[in-house]
Parts: C-alpha cells; structure tokens; sequence
C-alpha cells in the first residue's frame, strides 16, 4: 500500500477516535473531523499534481461536494423550522396541552416513549432529545428513573428518526442515494414503534409512583400556529411530491422555507426586532460541519479504494447478518460515517435489504450512549448518565433493537418490498 494511502488511513482512524472520545478530550467531533477532510483532500491534490491523478482527484471530489450540498441544503431547512418552532415555545405548549397533570410513572414511561417517537420523525434527533430530556428533568425523579427515562429517549428518538427522511440523517443519506423509497421508509414505524413500546415496558418494570406535572402554558401567537402548520404541510406535500412526480425533497423543503419567511415578513409584528432570517443562524451549524468533516472523510477513503474491505463482510457474512452486524458496529462508531462508508463501498443489495439497514444503522447506535447524537446529547444533560451508567441497558436495548430488527425482516417478507 503507498505511503500516502497509510497516512490518509491513519487521519481518517484518528478522526474516528475524535469522534468517539470527544467528552474526554473537550474538542469538538465538527472540528476535528472538518480538519482531516479537508487536509486528506489537500494531500490528495497536492500528490497527484501534474499527474494522470489530477483530474479523477478533482472529479471525485466536486462528485463528493455536490452530494454534501444536496443533504446540507435539506437539513438548513429542516432545522431553521424547528428553530423557530422551539424558540416560539410551540413545542412546550403542545406537550402542557396533551399530557395530564397527574399520572403514574410507568403511563409517562409509555407517554415518553411514544412523544419521543414521533417527534423525533418531524425534528432532528438532537432537538427531539433536547425536548423530551427537559421534560423528564421536570419531573422530579431520583436518579435511577431518571436514567431509564434518558435511555429510553435515545432509543426512541433514534427509532422515531429511521421512517421519515426528515427523522434522521442516515436516512436521509440511504435515501437520497436512491437505495429506498420514501413509501417504503414509511413502513418501518411500525416495527420501530413496538421495538419502542417493548423497551417502555421493561423499564417500568417495578415503577409505580406517581408524577404530578408542574404546567406552564406559554403564550402562542396565531402567526407561530399558522407557520407550525405550514411545517407539517411541507412535511406532507415534500413525502407526496416525491412519490408523485419525483420532485427531490430538498427542493420541497426549501420551497416551505421560503413560505415561511413570506409569512413572517407580512404578518409578525416584531419582525424588524426579531427578524425572520436570524434562525438561520440558531441552527446547530456544529452538526453540519461534522457530516461535512466526516462526508469529506468518507469520500477520500472512497477515492483510495479502502472502503472495499466492508465488501469482504457481506461476501463473508449472510446479507441479513452482515446488516445486523453493521447496526451493532454503529453502537462503537458514530453511525453517519459508517452509513456513508457503506454507501461509497457500493454494495450490492435489493431494496428490502437497504430498509434493514436503515434500521440498523439508524437504531443500533442506540446500544450505546456513544453510538449517536442522541446518546451524547442525554449524556451531558443527564447528571449520573456516564457510559459505565448507559451500558448497563446495553443487553436489554440489544435484545428491544433484535426484536425491531427482525421485526422489519418479516414485515419487507410480508409487503414483498
């Protein structure tokens, strides 16, 4: 192997280790990860100068940059919306709305359970798990319960995520490849929600206190409603549009954007203090230097042919396995870079295949409180939620991710997908 190939491998693996020890050494995973892509590509061009290379160098990487744009472009959007949304207490007003003030504490296991599930289908994971995690610190529990909860909220925010494009990024990415279709994506809910209501089970088990709500209804004004509905209906017509007349999503998600700065404009009175365009600026651009870093990393592995070694698991490995295997290796890894290793490597597969890798890939990271955003969002509000707290549940999320997973297995055999 060329000395250049070794180096390249060496940064990428040392990026990986930035990503995953990221709470021990206080430097973000955006920074670290943006750093090694860009310095792998600089080093690409700068050995191929003049050479035969140079043009498939710069080839590959324009090919790289385009696809980074299409899935950035989408979350821009998708993240300004629940920006604003959130800013606005929309979300906190429909939460003080639909929950009771009074309850037992394993109805609020299912309750969260099921709020974190569909929300996160709507919202990132990070804001889903923001939400929810506050709403369970309200609660007033000690800090066993409160880690149950924490854990169930990674598990179902990353399970709510895998059936929408707008849920979660791995998604997002098998999607826009053209390796799933947006009416099939949908199907997998139902597998993902039982796997969620089978873990709310097995933590409440021994839970029977009570939780009183404390309410605190806040003031809504009906453009914030009006701008909330124009969301869900982007939402609606970006799913239809596509399977419809094909329209790409991030197309449909921009158009909605656009309306909702239209509406803003003309009809919130404190648009001049509060201008519309600033919520830009409140999404979470650490995030999305992070799928850029890592993006960027995954196309240079591509572009030295590295990848090809996660062909030899499928060939060595029945397909159903090797998927199961890869949700389990998410838990280890952050599961964006080992979604988008997986795509570069092009694997063969049918499209039932690729919907249990959505699965895995979008759950599996779930087993372990590195494995996502999510897990490591939990783990910094969470007082008490250390990995060694986090990975007593490994089993118990193990076996609820097993029965998810072959769950979607029966149900792809069933709708013949």
């Amino acid at each position: 192997m060329p000395t250049l190939d070794m180096l390249l491998i060496a940064i990428a693996l040392l990026a990986l280790l930035g990503v995953i020890f990221e709470e021990v050494t206080h430097i973000s995973k955006a920074k670290v990860t943006l750093f090694a892509g860009t310095v792998s590509w600089i080093m690409l061009y700068i050995q191929s100068a003049g050479g035969p290379q140079a043009s498939v160098v710069d080839h590959q990487l324009h090919e790289n940059i385009a696809e980074i744009a299409n899935l950035w472009l989408f979350l821009v959007a998708a993240m300004t919306f629940v920006a604003y949304l959130n800013k606005k207490r929309l979300i906190e007003s429909l939460m003080n709305i639909l929950l009771p003030a009074k309850m037992s504490e394993r109805k609020m296991m299912f309750i969260t359970g099921a709020f974190c599930f569909f929300f996160s289908s709507l919202a990132d994971n990070i804001t889903a798990t923001l939400v929810a995690i506050a709403m369970v610190l309200q609660l007033g529990l000690d800090k066993a319960k409160t880690v149950k909860f924490a854990v169930l909220t990674v598990f179902a925010v990353n399970s709510g995520g895998v059936a929408l494009i707008t849920g979660d990024v791995t998604t997002l990415m098998i999607f826009l490849e053209g390796k799933t279709r947006i009416q099939d994506l949908m199907w997998l809910s139902v597998p993902s929600f039982l796997s969620v209501m089978l873990l709310a089970a097995l933590l409440s088990v021994r839970m029977n206190g009570r939780i009183t709500l404390n309410k605190h209804r806040a003031q809504v004004e009906p453009v914030d409603v009006l701008i909330s509905l124009v969301f869900l209906a982007t939402i609606l017509c970006t799913i239809a549009g596509n399977i419809l007349f094909s329209i790409p999503p991030v197309l449909s998600f921009l158009c909605g954007l656009s309306l909702m700065f239209l509406i803003a404009h003309f009809l919130r009175p404190d648009q001049e203090k509060d201008p519309i365009l600033d919520y830009i600026r409140r999404i979470e651009f650490d995030t999305l230097l992070f799928f850029l870093g890592i993006l960027l990393l995954v196309g240079m592995l591509k572009h030295i042919q590295v990848l090809e070694l996660l062909l030899q698991v499928y060939q060595l490995v029945p397909l159903e396995w090797a998927n199961f295997l890869m949700g389990i290796l998410s838990a280890f890894i952050d599961n964006v870079p080992l979604t988008a290793a997986l795509l570069k490597a092009d694997i063969m597969m049918d499209r039932s295949a690729w919907l249990e890798l959505t699965y895995a890939v979008g759950v599996g990271g779930s087993m372990m409180v590195i494995g996502s955003a999510a897990g490591i969002v939990a783990m910094s509000k969470v007082k008490g939620l250390t990995f060694a707290q986090y990975a007593r549940y490994s089993l118990l999320l193990l076996f609820c991710y097993g029965f998810g997973y072959l769950a979607v297995r029966v149900l792809v055999d069933l709708l013949a997908i």
